[in-house]
């Protein structure tokens, strides 16, 4: 089993051992069908012009013993059987190859005992004239049939040729002559035997040169596969050797230039990366100093401003609110650019992740209750602890919490928290106006938006769900989203339990199930005011059958 896969491997990986492979088997298949067919057309020419040389020299014979038995003399039986005796003699050393003659009676003639019956020069082979050539015989004409010539050897092929004399004084008589044609059969095995010889010598001859063609072909096409794999690993200096000025130095040259080019457009992409996060990073933190001195001014006109007249209180407050969008850019920008730079570290530790949820919970509900949306959660009775960064994965929550309360249009968002022995996830759904999947998959660049045409409700950067890919990466985790329009969103937030755990699956699936999970305790956000959102939810449970109160929270 391990060859067969063995050479299963082989055959994938290899284009020359298929070219071998297919040539070889293509050459063996044609070689056998023309073999077949010369051996058989040599073996039908042999055997046919060999019996057509014996029945004519056989006719010959017959009129020869005819034209005998025609001038004898013989009066008397014995005469008669001596005629016959050397006849036989004499016809069996008058042909061009071994021969043996048989005179036998005519099977008209039995009864007719003026002569012997039977006149053969060797009397053991007398049982190689069949009945059936006896009787074809007696209808006049000659006849022919193949035999098997037993020798000390083995059976030898041969033919046994037939043809009636009329014997004066004794009737009709059936002269048979019986060819051997181990000669030809000889000649034929050595014809054969020099066509398979001729077959495998061509077969190794074009493995060979197929075998040559192919590395030919073939190893410069390796070479470039492996330069190719070595500038995808980072090694832009690679290139091919260039030798000669066929096709191939023309690949390799053409290879190079390519490689070249890439290098060079590599390095300057590279270099203005480098530019660019240097810019951000500096005027990031450049921006800071200003951001302060107008921070603390406009601090002081908000403070005051209860005495100033509402165009120029309402002028504070608008400033004070793009103030805190400004610097929420700002940290957002620092963010990216630590990301960008690989200066992003990770301060992990074992905690419950259903207290980052609540916590994250907690942040999102003035939000909440002023787009009137109600926040339920679920979250297993067990404990979820995992090796996390507590402010990146709230972050990351937050984050979620705030695009799925700013597009679920007033409709609930549900947060749900699984576990399980590898990993630990949690969900965030809005039935509110949803995505595209096609939107889906850009929903997580860098300052991409849905639709242009919405305002943000929130003062967001644009910038939050692709921070929060960078957190969940940084966890080495996977967040992911789903979407349908007027169906609304669902994001999964999947983290490894332990460092270095490498996530095959998710405890919650991404395309939510709208019948609520039966074994997941449900926790509502109870707010203190009177708006919609802080309204108890009626769909789970009834007077009847109220919640165990041991497995129903409350987050304040």
């Amino acid at each position: 089993m391990r060859r067969v896969r063995s050479a299963a491997h082989a055959w994938r990986s290899s284009l020359q051992v298929r070219v071998i492979t297919t040539t070889m088997a293509i050459g063996l298949v044609a070689l056998a069908v023309i073999g077949v067919y010369v051996s058989q057309r040599m073996r039908d020419d042999i055997f046919q012009s060999r019996v057509d040389q014996v029945l004519e020299e056989s006719a010959r014979s017959t009129k020869v013993a005819q034209a005998t038995f025609d001038a004898s003399t013989a009066a008397t039986g014995t005469d008669l059987q001596r005629q016959l005796l050397l006849v036989a003699s004499a016809q069996q050393s008058g042909g061009s190859g071994e021969r043996e003659v048989f005179l036998l009676q005519a099977p008209q003639q039995k009864g007719v005992a003026a002569t012997g019956a039977t006149t053969t020069t060797d009397k053991s082979l007398l049982g190689l004239v069949s009945q059936e050539l006896r009787l074809a015989t007696a209808t006049g004409g000659q006849h022919w049939q193949s035999v098997a010539w037993p020798t000390d050897g083995g059976d030898e092929p041969a033919v046994m040729v037939g043809q009636d004399v009329e014997v004066r004084g004794a009737g009709t008589y059936q002269l048979f002559f019986l060819y051997s044609l181990q000669a030809e059969q000889d000649r034929l095995d050595f014809l054969q035997r020099t066509l398979l010889v001729a077959a495998l010598a061509l077969v190794a001859l074009l493995g060979s040169m197929t075998w040559l063609v192919t590395r030919q072909a073939v190893r410069p096409v390796r070479r470039a596969a492996e330069v190719a794999e070595r500038l995808a690993d980072g090694h832009l200096s690679e290139r091919m050797p260039e030798r000669g000025e066929d096709e191939m130095a023309t690949l390799a040259r053409s290879f190079n230039e390519m490689a070249a080019s890439l290098q060079d457009q590599i390095h300057r992409m590279e270099d203005l990366s480098t530019l660019q996060r240097r810019f951000v990073s500096d005027v990031s933190h450049e921006l800071r100093t200003p951001l302060t001195t107008v921070r603390m001014a406009g601090e002081m006109i908000y403070s005051a401003r209860g005495s100033f007249d509402p165009a120029v209180k309402r002028s504070a407050e608008l400033l004070q609110t793009q103030l805190d969008r400004f610097e929420e850019l700002l940290a957002d920008l620092l963010e990216i650019s630590r990301f960008d730079a690989g200066a992003a570290t990770l301060e992990a530790g074992g905690r419950d992740v259903r207290d980052v949820v609540v916590a994250a919970v907690d942040h999102a509900t003035p939000l909440a209750e002023r787009r009137s949306t109600w926040l339920r959660v679920y979250v297993p009775e067990k404990q979820c602890v995992a090796d996390i960064d507590p402010r990146r994965v709230e972050r990351i929550l937050r984050n979620l919490l705030v695009n799925a309360i700013e597009h679920a249009e007033g409709t609930a968002v549900e947060v749900t928290v699984g576990v399980d022995a590898h990993a630990v996830a949690v969900t965030v759904r809005d039935r509110g106006v949803g995505m595209t999947p096609d939107e889906a998959q850009h929903v997580f660049d860098r300052f991409w938006r849905a639709d242009p045409a919405r305002a943000r409700t929130t003062g967001g950067t644009g910038l939050g769900l692709a921070i929060s890919l960078e957190d969940a990466h940084l966890h080495g985790g996977w967040l992911e989203a789903w979407g349908r329009p007027g169906r609304g969103a669902c994001f999964r937030l999947t983290l490894p339990r332990r460092a270095g755990i490498r996530l095959t699956d998710s405890p919650l699936p991404l395309v939510p199930d709208e019948t609520p999970d039966v074994d997941a305790v449900r926790v509502p956000v109870v707010r203190a005011s009177t708006d919609p959102a802080s309204l108890p939810d009626l769909d789970h449970g009834s007077g009847d059958h109220p919640e165990p109160a041991d497995e129903r929270q409350e987050v304040r």
